[in-house]
């Protein structure tokens, strides 16, 4: 086996750096490196009114650029009328129907900055709407077809703090220093964030100039919602005087168009967001929680009227997150998503709060790890598109039909992995070792798996830690299935899609009790006979980072780790992370200051000198959620205690290492190595 990932890490490298025919007809039945700059994935299927046609966002890599790209494409619900309405190596995003379904607004790059068009469904024709200086997001139609609203940053243009000497003409000066003074100020994935705040604002269909709805030195970049009439725009916004200090404070407000006038709606110790209006415009409902500073809270569907009385919980008995909710035609309830137990489904919530399922496996957009994901559509009639994935594939545009029946409409990637022979997912469900709670995982077999053989195993770890996986594609554990290894991954305690006590088991206690369950799902596969004992390796990033660290601490029963983008020492990230004023408050009972024992006793780096697993630390350089000094931390220590280790830093990537198909490619590549230098052969 040994020669199988020697071989596979050799063709991904001939096979990006050569055009040799020879080198992409060897192997062609196992999944490779290189295959990652061949997938495709759908996303943002948006069915029209009559449930005829759906639009959806095709996205691809470009190969070139080592980037994603996304252009429009339309199908009939049928499955006819494949094809496309934009091309090209640009991306096109966010198309939304117009209530008559004749036309179509979507954003696009195509003019070298982001812009929202129009295009004419039956004719074809195109129209730029703005040129805006800044990149607009959330576009909503209105109720009458008339106007669109959207938000926008809208940067400030401050004093200087200091006046500095004007250089001489021609001369080359370093760029002067940047004062900060804002809380908020740098974002992981969107780097150090430019002054100014994001606003709402409406625009004719036809185009011109927009008009600014909201106002102040606040965030308004959620969704909006029209109201019936289309005379005001209802939206959520953390708009208290210390909303920087306390993040989970969002509030439902009413703007007119008319006067700009605002009217919160709502007003409690908890977040309420994703305001909908009912078909009549009497009620609405948005989702929300009362904020007990738990680390994992349920968020609930909610009602009220349409002038903010009589707010009334619909899924209090239901122990998932809403998301997404979509009024049905009839105003008697509304569509919704949710995570149950690794899979992610669309159901139906009446205004009793009953919830009954009307779809499931929908994800797929996560193409690297098997994490939630997805969206879906309702058209007038209660057909549903969404996005749809199986282990086997990711994103395709799947419908719901009236009669329940589930109709997958693409297969984007049958030119790709229909020949390809691709580890075979299974379920399985074991007790934890620490109280016996039953723990829901997934074993990934080799092509060619022949159950009477040894096979290492690697067990990789999901993040969040308030995440899940499932039954859903993944192009990082198929990659190490290719290479031979049995591939486990697990839902430990604090994962979501269990419910409001199972997540909350890691409340001021992570990493902990996790261990447990993920040693005890390791022994659960090793029983079945086909693991080599002598050959385990784990993996896993950010929370699973955390835990890779964690586990190495614990015990030498793994040959070799690799922890990507960790937490090592609590009380720094506690101080460094670009979410800062969240985790000290909901994942700790203090400050660092206060409580330095209750971080140090949680941080992997306060059992550094148990370690004696090789361990690589793997992180973006700009990580700015878990930044790269706490893998530095470790891997320094690690290095003082003369323990096998490495460090990867990979330039330009954030917190989310595989934005860049090269960096997913390079991920796979690196841990394989490690894992591979390490394996003790017979």
């Amino acid at each position: 086996m040994k020669l199988r990932v020697a071989q596979i890490l050799l063709l991904a490298t001939v096979a990006l750096c050569s055009e040799s025919p020879a080198a992409e007809e060897f192997d062609d039945q196992s999944f490779r490196l290189s295959d990652i700059f061949e997938l495709e994935y759908a996303a943002d299927p948006q069915i029209a009114s009559d449930g005829r046609r759906i639009v959806y966002v095709r996205n691809f890599m470009d190969i070139m650029t080592d980037k994603r790209r996304s252009n429009l494409w339309i199908i009939n619900t049928d499955g006819s009328g494949h094809r496309p309405l934009t091309t090209g190596n640009r991306n096109n995003s966010s198309p939304r129907w117009s209530p008559t379904g004749d036309r179509l607004i979507y954003l696009s790059n195509s003019d070298d900055s982001t812009q929202i068009y129009c295009r004419w469904i039956e004719t074809g024709d195109t129209a730029k709407l703005t040129n805006l200086k800044a990149s607009p997001q959330e576009l909503v139609w209105s109720p009458d077809g008339r106007s669109i609203a959207f938000s926008m940053l809208l940067e400030d243009d401050p004093e200087p703090f200091v006046k500095l000497p004007r250089k001489p003409e021609g001369a080359e000066w370093a760029e002067p220093p940047k004062l900060i003074e804002k809380t908020r100020y740098r974002y992981d994935g969107a780097g150090y964030l430019k002054d100014g705040f994001h606003q709402l604002f409406v625009l004719s269909a036809d185009g011109g100039s927009p008009r600014q709805l909201t106002h102040g030195d606040f965030e308004h970049s959620g969704t909006p919602a029209w109201s019936h009439d289309s005379k005001s725009l209802l939206f959520a916004a953390n708009r208290q005087t210390d909303w920087e200090l306390n993040p989970l404070r969002e509030d439902i407000y009413e703007v007119n168009l008319k006067s700009r006038s605002l009217q919160p709606l709502t007003n409690r110790e908890g977040p309420d967001f994703n305001p909908v209006v009912s078909p009549d415009g009497t009620k609405i409902a948005y989702v929300g929680f009362d904020d007990h500073y738990k680390g994992y809270q349920v968020e609930r569907l909610y009602v009220m009227d349409r002038d903010g009385s009589n707010k009334t919980p619909l899924t209090d008995a239901f122990d998932r997150d809403i998301q997404s909710p979509v009024w049905r035609k009839d105003g008697q309830g509304l569509f919704v998503k949710y995570d149950d137990s690794g899979d992610t489904k669309v159901g139906f919530v009446d205004l009793s709060g009953n919830v009954r399922e009307l779809a499931h496996h929908l994800g797929g957009t996560t193409i690297g790890r098997p994490y939630s994901s997805g969206s879906f559509s309702v058209a007038s009639d209660g057909r549903i598109a969404f996005t749809i994935t199986r282990p086997h594939h990711p994103a395709d545009v799947a419908v719901a039909g009236r009669d329940g029946r589930i109709h997958r409409l693409l297969d984007l990637n049958q030119d790709l992995l229909g020949h390809k022979q691709l580890g075979k997912v299974e379920e399985f469900h074991y007790k934890s070792g620490f109280d016996d709670r039953e723990i829901q995982g997934w074993i990934v077999t080799p092509p060619d798996f022949d159950a009477a053989k040894k096979y290492p195993l690697i067990l990789e770890i999901h993040g969040g830690p308030f995440a899940n996986y499932g039954d859903r594609f993944t192009a990082e554990i198929q990659l190490y299935a290719a290479a031979g290894y049995v591939v486990v991954y697990i839902n430990p305690r604090g994962s979501t899609g269990y419910g409001y006590e199972f997540g909350n088991l890691i409340h001021h206690e992570y990493p902990g009790h996790d261990f447990d369950d993920l040693m005890s799902g390791v022994d659960a596969v090793i029983a079945k006979g086909y693991v080599d004992e002598d050959n385990l390796f784990v993996t896993g990033g950010s929370g699973g980072g955390i835990l890779t660290s964690w586990v190495v601490t614990k015990t030498d029963r793994f040959r070799a780790a690799v922890a990507a983008k960790p937490v090592i020492n609590w009380y720094s990230f506690a101080l460094t992370s670009d979410a800062y004023p969240y985790f000290a408050k909901y994942w700790f009972p203090g400050f660092p200051w206060e409580q330095p024992q209750e971080y140090l006793r949680r941080s992997p780096l306060s059992l550094v000198g148990n370690v004696k697993t090789p361990t690589m630390l793997l992180t973006g350089e700009e990580d700015y959620r878990t930044p790269i000094s706490e893998s530095e931390q470790f891997y320094q220590a690690l290095k003082l205690r003369q323990i096998d280790t490495a460090l990867v830093r990979v330039p330009g990537a954030s917190h989310g290492i595989a934005a860049r198909p090269s960096h997913l490619i390079a991920k796979v590549a690196y841990i394989l190595q490690w894992f591979e230098r390490y394996r003790h052969i017979e």
